[in-house]
Formats: C-alpha cells, structure tokens, sequence
C-alpha cells in the first residue's frame, strides 16, 4: 500500500502565498486565514540536500516519494502509492519535423494510475490528509482529478466525494463508482461542482481537495519538474508547454526548479513557462495578454477539452508570475485545432493523447510558425493524460464485413480507398 522508504521528510511549515503569514504544517490547512490565497509547503532545504543527491536517487523507486525528502507526509506509513510517477521522455521525431521543430520532447502522463497527471497531485493530497487524520475527503473535477482521488482514497481505506458537470465523459464517473467514490454530477461547470463542495462539505465532515485549496496536491504535480530535470541529466529544457486549467503543474513546477536550485542540483536557469488554454476557456491567457496578474470568471466556457475548461482559477496570481519571470507565454488554441493535433501525434507517433495535450502540441505549432519557438529548442510537451478516456471524440464510420461474402474483396478495397 505504502512505498517503504524510510527517507526523512524535511517538511518545516506552510507559508501563505499572497501575504507571507505562515502556519504550523502539522494541522491540517485549507487556504490562507488571513487573505483567503494558496499556501505552500516549505521544507529544510540544507538538510534535504544532504541526503537527496543525484547517487542516492538513483536507486530509488520513480514514484511519488523518490523525492521523500522534499515531499510532505513525515510517516512511510501514509506514502500511498500505485506506482505513479517515472513518466517517459518520448521522441516525437516526425511529427516534430512536420512542424519545424526538432528537440521536441513529450513527458506521457497518460502511463500514471488512472491514466492522468492528476495521479500526482492526489496522490500527495490524500496521503497528506491521511496523515492528518482525514477519513472523507470532496472534490470537484472534470473527471480525471475525480478517478486519481477515487484510487488513492481506495488505497488508504478512506471515503471519497466527487462532484462532476453532468457532461463529464461517462468513463471518469464509472471509474469513480467502480473505485468506490461517491459520484454526484452538476448542472454546470467545474466551478459550479466546487460551489456545491464548499456549501456542503464541511457540515459533513468531509476535506476539500479541491485545486490549489489546500497545501498539498501542488507538492504531487511538483514531481514532474523534478523528474524532468532527473531525466534530462540535472538541465531544464529552454521550454515547457503545458495545458493550464487550474494550474497546478505550472505551479508545482516552478516550485520545483527554485527548490532544486536552493539544493545546488540546477543553476539559476529556468525554461521558458508556456500556458495553453482553449480560446472556449482561456481566463489566463486573457489576464496575460493585457498585463493583468488575477483572471476574471470566464463566462460561457466552452470546449471539447474537459481538463482545461476551467473558468476561474484561484491560483490564477502564482501561474501568471511563473509564466511572466520565466520570459514564456499564455496562448489559446481552438477546438479544431487541438482536435486535429490531437490526431495528428496518435496517426504519425503512436501516441494517442488527451485533447488537453492535443492543445499543448497545437500550440507548439503555432508558436513556432509564429517564431516564438526557434527550430533547435529543445521543448517538452506535457501530455497530461491518455485518449483512452475520450474515446467519444473520435467517431468515424466502420465498414461491417460478412466474411462469407463472395463480393468482400472488392468492399474491403472500397472501403481502403
């Protein structure tokens, strides 16, 4: 159930975002008291470092609590884990080419437990909350952060509540029935499911895991920038892509980078942060472009990318400022782009992917086309979950053969042409 390790989590105290006011970590936290703003997690860096070094990772397990040092759950005990983590660095050699761009790296996190990135940060909340003695934890989703809470809650022998639209793909609410969830769907968004959470849940005893509404599921996805400066031998690449709802992986990561150079492991370089949102549901992308640092609620959100409609996010400040220091960009892409990168990766690579991750690859496109990505960059691509959950968005017609049939050659051949 747990990872085993016995490495010593260097965990200090949780630090307020916005206002800098700190708490004990050791109770369990929600947002700011004092300014209602994310916190985060802070860890003894200097005593962290001792210890997490290049050669004693290198024989530890890729997941969640490699990085135990600089994770947040204290007792090996709590460490859930269903192998999450050690996602591949892929090639993508002739669909790269085909753009005009060759060092261009995917990072698939379609291979985690339930098929999505959101393994990560579920996997550290729901620990973290284990450890602090929480029995029922609530959410609301778009569906993959539901399933990935669904699976580590049935891991620790703990309850969980999902809240979804009620046009959630019907694969995230049988796999959170079948994970032992209880499953609720809304009528509207992610956000509205989030209303229903935090009017309900604490009447209820339950604890909202809601993004960025408490310290610790940015600690999960933090994980991706570490592996990824692991992988790539102890360098950042000179840009990231990634699709941007709530955020959290754009955070986690920037975290990551200023914690591993805190522990003399990179320099003071950092890849340029670029967030990619659907032009149905792009409030950062909006806020970026003209100077501001908070995202207005975008009303009507609109597209067939379920992660990424997202309309207001409260960690909206800390992904712009990544985004603004790391001299990188917000761009939107529309639905029939991201569709047809989508299909395009999956016919030319192999790699059927997510249409969340199809806007990151439509965005790569266009920045290059654009000049905002140069031909030698090396890029890295992250593909936040696998096309298998979104079967419904490839349709197409099936020729149906009677294999008795004296005229099938002559169908099949129509039906190639």
């Amino acid at each position: 159930m747990h990872s085993g390790s016995d490495v010593e989590s260097t965990l200090i105290g949780i630090v307020c975002s916005n206002c800098g006011h700190r708490y004990d970590a050791d109770q369990l936290l929600t947002v700011c008291d004092e300014c209602g703003k994310v916190l985060l997690a802070e860890y003894d860096l200097d005593r962290a470092k001792a210890t997490m070094t290049p050669e004693a990772l290198a024989g530890r397990p890729w997941n969640l609590w490699r990085y135990a040092e600089i994770m947040p759950v204290r007792n090996p005990e709590h460490r859930l884990t269903l192998a999450e983590g050690g996602s591949p660095l892929l090639n993508v050699d002739r669909w790269a080419a085909g753009v005009g761009l060759s060092n261009l790296l995917v990072k698939d996190e379609g291979r985690n437990p339930t098929g999505s990135f959101k393994a990560r940060g579920l996997g550290s909340a729901v620990s973290r909350a284990r450890e602090l003695g929480v029995k029922v934890i609530a959410l609301p989703s778009a569906g993959n952060a539901a399933a990935a809470a669904s699976a580590y809650s049935a891991r620790g022998g703990m309850d969980a509540v999902v809240f979804m639209p009620k046009d959630a793909p019907e694969v995230f609410k049988a796999e959170c029935r079948a994970l032992g969830a209880r499953v609720f769907l809304v009528n509207g968004l992610i956000n509205d499911a989030g209303k229903v959470v935090r009017e309900n849940g604490e009447s209820r005893g339950w604890f909202d895991v809601s993004t960025l509404k408490e310290p610790y599921r940015a600690e999960g996805k933090k994980t991706m920038g570490l592996e990824l400066v692991e992988q790539l031998g102890w360098q950042v690449p000179d840009a990231i892509i990634y699709p941007t709802g709530g955020g959290t992986g754009i955070v986690g990561m920037w975290k990551a980078f200023d914690e591993l150079e805190k522990m003399g492991l990179i320099g003071s370089a950092r890849p340029r942060m670029i967030v990619v949102q659907s032009d149905g549901c792009a409030p950062i992308v909006k806020a970026f472009d003209v100077g501001d640092r908070h995202a207005p609620l975008w009303e009507g959100a609109d597209t067939i990318a379920p992660g990424i409609r997202v309309p207001i996010a409260i960690g909206d400040y800390l992904i712009l400022d990544a985004v603004r220091e790391s001299g990188g960009t917000a761009i939107a892409v529309s639905d029939a782009e991201l569709d047809a990168a989508m299909r395009s990766v999956a016919e030319k690579e192999g790699l059927f992917v997510s249409p969340e991750s199809g806007a990151a690859f439509a965005a790569a496109e266009k920045l290059r086309a654009e000049g905002k990505l140069a031909e030698r960059d090396r890029v890295v691509v992250y593909a936040t979950g696998s096309g298998l959950k979104h079967t419904d968005l490839i349709g197409g017609d099936y020729p149906v053969l009677d294999p008795n049939d004296p005229n099938i050659g002559s169908l099949i051949d129509t039906a190639y042409a």
